[in-house]
């Protein structure tokens, strides 16, 4: 009948037909189906079904029996069970009655991604769909996709992997893997030969990444830095000889459990153990609640020998006849976290079996670890062959970590070790669901991932610690680049090196751009075995540190409950091992809710305690805290506008700054001119035999402020200082100021390299020296005091107009340079003063004199300079460029100084040479 037919984007539906094909499914005893709009302008096509008694409804069985059925555009979208159709007054279906329909609950329990690009799919398949979550299987169309909302995922996959895909392409290749595969496929990534196994040579090698395990065993000692440790709590009656044996069943299917590494001539290889001769340990030890902790900590902090010994071990813990603690410890040289979830599975399938008298039905793997050592070394072929996957690879890795830092991390509460310990400590805190529904539609939004966020973030507050705005990150893959790898325990997780720029002020979701960005490129050259990336790039190697990252991130999902077991009730424990590989390991575990949906997320920091007190490492995850959930509410603010500090951090910045005063309005030449006005004739400077007064020293640099300005300076430029210690100088700094500009010392004392180092950076108006100085490269003007003596003297020295701003840069102040090219920091004229007239400032008055002692180059410089200047003191510099404490305590007699500043080292050596000074 025309009056009940739908109209769905352009289709005119029977909603009849839909419902008896959904009637014939033996589960459904009524169907009623609707068009119901799911999100504001999103229409969906919905079946509300009635179970037969004592039945329950399958969605995804349903949508199959459907599809065999029915045209696509018919078949629902969403399948929802209720007990009864609600009915009007006359029989007939409610439609007003029936229930709004939700996509929250409608989740599949596909494969989690495995790479950054099937993360990046997930969530966008999420985003368009408006699911909860997406997994790698999840198909575009039968999660409700349609041809509009197809056009717009397309356009979203252009935007984020600059390929180009068609509308087309989404139909065949509907699945998150299945697209992100199409997506390699124009990285030229399709034409991989596939894993199988193959002849083996008489001696295996080891892979790479195995090597790198070995050679740390062999330099560092049997340890138990790699040791892996799974705990799971055992509830009910367990059978030992049956868990015992399948603990042997696994070890059997797995040849990475039963390999040793024996070496020969310094040289190691794979020996692998045959299943009937490979004997796992397996001990029984009592505990109770009190001493579980300790007793976990310390078994699986044994270490293996890895050239005798299987690198794998149980310990069964006995707390009550039904209650156990089994712990599973496997060195790393033979597994990684990916590996767990199937040893796990494969455990629970043995110990099934092996419970009812048998032995596992489990089908053959496709390869095992020691094929794909040898299938690796052939996928990336020679370095030295321009042509092989891994000297292209290569090729990127070299410009992506082009001059990278040698070091990035929070700063230190204490030096660090010539060789690391590995001691560590561990710090978790949890964010509730709201900042995870939050970030992780922010994730949806920009086409990233939940570890982009985290890594953002990371980056963020590493900036904002003072680590610079070069962040390197390191980060695991899975490794596992073919499907025949899925099901295999052994050691395939490689790490990439993550590298954030965060200069230039982005927002939040600028630095995610940037983050996604890396990530892909990085996802896209991840062969690279991280051992010979090191090799490659060959960074300065130290003992104290990780090469190339210091800061590890590592992001996935809570483990939730244990294995299954056959009856048994089991869910895991996590040991704690107290290790640290890295300076600090930032581990998000995402809690998802029975939809799928966000449910919050912890962060575990992991901390080396040769470096950071656990008080440190509270505050920076505070920090990071406070830092997501600011960036979860205004991503589009600066990121260094997002608030990280408590109150009471901000309460004790409050009472390290002092009183609240507040700084003049006045710029320094303008504050030092007022004071001449009132002193003239008191002497401002003293050098050796000279005594300039308040009123010369102001015609002086009036004269020299007005040639500045005529040689082009003007307000807001920068000239560059090249004098020694005199009274020139001194006019210099405040003729410099009073021509508008700033001024930046060049201590004549330091290399040539330096100095131009530093003109290269500032690239000032003019440079102020002498003749007799030896030469700069700049092009600026020069203004050489010598020669333009007689015209400096004949111009008026008349107050000068051109005074700067309180609020413009008086100087710039270059560090050390000691962490490599010297970085300049520029200072207002109002912070300047602030300082100098503070009361917390040395009490100067007009009777009191300051000797000059300090280099040139040392930042506060200004501070000698200016102090007394601006109290109606007088400034006495030190003859020369040395300090020698004999002159200075003849300075300190002669001119009667009440301020010095200086070393301890020479203060004390003062005091025992000088005690009555």
């Amino acid at each position: 009948r025309a009056d009940q037919q739908l109209k769905l984007r352009g289709f005119r539906i029977e909603p009849g037909e839909i419902e008896n094909v959904l009637r014939g499914h033996p589960s459904v005893a009524q169907a009623a189906v609707a068009v119901r709009e799911v999100r504001p302008g999103d229409k969906r096509l919905v079946a509300y079904v009635v179970p037969v008694a004592g039945g329950r409804i399958e969605p995804e069985a349903l949508r199959r029996h459907a599809e065999s059925a029915l045209a696509d555009y018919m078949v629902p979208a969403v399948f929802m069970a209720l007990d009864v159709l609600p009915l009007t007054v006359n029989g007939k279906l409610d439609q007003r009655a029936l229930p709004q329909p939700s996509l929250q609950g409608h989740t599949t329990d596909g494969r989690a991604p495995r790479t950054p690009a099937e993360e990046v799919l997930c969530t966008v398949f999420a985003e368009v769909l408006g699911l909860p979550s997406a997994s790698v299987d999840d198909d575009f169309f039968r999660r409700g996709g349609h041809s509009l909302l197809a056009t717009r995922l397309v356009s979203r996959v252009r935007e984020i992997f600059g390929v180009r895909l068609l509308v087309r392409d989404l139909f065949r290749y509907p699945t998150v893997a299945a697209l992100a595969e199409r997506i390699a496929g124009d990285r030229a990534e399709a034409s991989r030969p596939a894993l199988v196994a193959g002849e083996r040579p008489a001696r295996l090698p080891l892979s790479p990444a195995q090597r790198r395990l070995w050679f740390l065993d062999q330099m560092e000692g049997p340890s138990a830095t790699y040791n892996i440790p799974m705990a799971i709590r055992l509830t009910g009656d367990l059978d030992r000889a049956a868990l015992r044996g399948a603990l042997a069943d696994v070890v059997g299917r797995h040849e990475a459990l039963r390999t040793l590494f024996p070496a020969e001539h310094g040289e190691p290889r794979q020996q692998i153990v045959p299943a009937d001769r490979a004997e796992v340990p397996f001990t029984v030890l009592g505990a109770d609640e009190d001493t579980l902790a300790a007793r976990i900590s310390e078994q699986a902090g044994r270490p293996f020998a890895l050239d005798s010994e299987l690198p794998l071990r149980g310990v069964l813990f006995e707390l009550a006849p039904d209650h156990h603690v089994l712990l599973l410890v496997v060195h790393h040289i033979v597994s990684d976290g990916w590996s767990n979830t199937p040893l796990m599975r494969d455990l629970g399938t043995a110990y099934s079996a092996r419970v009812e008298g048998a032995a596992p039905g489990w089908e053959p793997l496709p390869a095992q670890y020691a094929d794909y050592t040898l299938w690796q070394q052939a996928l990336l072929g020679d370095a030295d062959d321009p042509d092989s996957l891994i000297a292209a690879q290569l090729g990127h890795w070299r410009n992506a970590l082009e001059a990278v830092p040698d070091e990035v991390t929070l700063p230190a509460d204490r030096p660090r070790p010539v060789v690391a310990s590995y001691r560590g400590a561990t710090h978790t805190v949890s964010c509730p669901a709201e900042t995870h529904r939050a970030l992780t539609a922010l994730a949806r939004e920009t086409g990233t991932t939940f570890l982009m966020v985290a890594q953002a973030a990371v980056a963020a507050l590493l900036t904002r610690s003072g680590a610079g705005t070069d962040i390197v990150l390191g980060s695991p893959v899975t490794g596992r680049a073919d499907q025949a790898l899925d099901d295999l325990v052994g050691f395939f997780v490689n790490t990439l090196v993550l590298r954030t720029d965060t200069s230039g002020a982005p927002s939040f979701r600028e630095l995610l751009r940037r983050a996604r960005d890396t990530d892909l490129a990085a996802w896209a050259h991840q062969d690279v075995p991280f051992d010979r990336l090191v090799e490659a790039l060959n960074p300065e190697r130290s003992a104290s540190r990780h090469p190339l990252f210091q800061v590890m991130l590592t992001v996935g999902q809570s483990l939730g409950t244990g294995p299954e077991l056959d009856l048994l009730e089991t869910e895991f424990v996590v040991p704690e091992l107290r290790i640290a590989k890295f300076d600090l390991t930032f581990g998000f575990e995402e809690h998802l809710a029975e939809d799928g949906g966000s449910a919050g997320f912890d962060i575990c920091v992991e901390y080396a305690t040769d470096l950071y007190d656990a008080g440190t490492v509270r505050a920076a995850v505070a920090r990071l805290v406070r830092l997501l959930g600011a960036a979860a509410e205004a991503p589009d603010l600066p990121f260094g506008r997002l608030e990280i500090l408590g109150e009471e951090e901000r309460g004790r910045l409050t009472a390290w700054a002092g009183p609240d005063t507040s700084a003049p309005r006045l710029s320094l030449d303008r504050l030092f001119s007022e004071r001449a006005a009132r002193v003239p004739d008191s002497v401002a400077v003293v050098h050796e035999e000279q005594r300039i007064t308040y009123a010369e020293l102001d015609i002086w640099s009036n004269r020299l402020a007005r040639h500045l300005t005529a040689r082009g300076v003007r307000p807001g430029g920068l000239v560059a200082i090249h004098l020694e210690r005199s009274p020139l100088l001194i006019a210099s700094l405040l003729a410099v100021l009073k021509a508008g500009a700033g001024y930046t010392l060049l201590d004549p004392q330091f290399p040539l390299e330096r100095l131009n180092g530093v003109l290269a950076q500032t690239d000032p108006a003019a440079v102020i020296s002498q003749a007799y100085l030896p030469a700069l490269e700049h092009a600026a003007p020069l203004i050489d005091l010598t020669a333009d003596a007689t015209v400096i003297a004949a111009t008026s020295g008349a107050a000068v107009e051109t005074s700067g701003h309180p609020e413009a840069v008086a100087c710039i102040m270059f560090t050390s340079g000691s962490t490599g090219t010297p970085k300049g920091v520029a200072a207002s004229h109002r912070a300047l003063a602030a300082t100098f007239l503070g009361p917390d400032y040395l009490h100067f008055g007009p009777e009191q004199s300051y000797l000059q002692c300090s280099p040139i180059s040392w930042d506060a410089f200004a501070l000698e300079v200016f102090g007394p200047l601006l109290h109606g003191g007088t400034c006495v510099l030190q003859p020369g460029q040395h300090t020698d404490p004999h002159q200075i305590v003849e300075l300190v007699e002669r001119h009667r100084i009440t301020t010095l500043q200086m070393s301890a080292s020479l203060f004390n050596h003062m005091l025992d040479e000088h005690p009555a000074v």
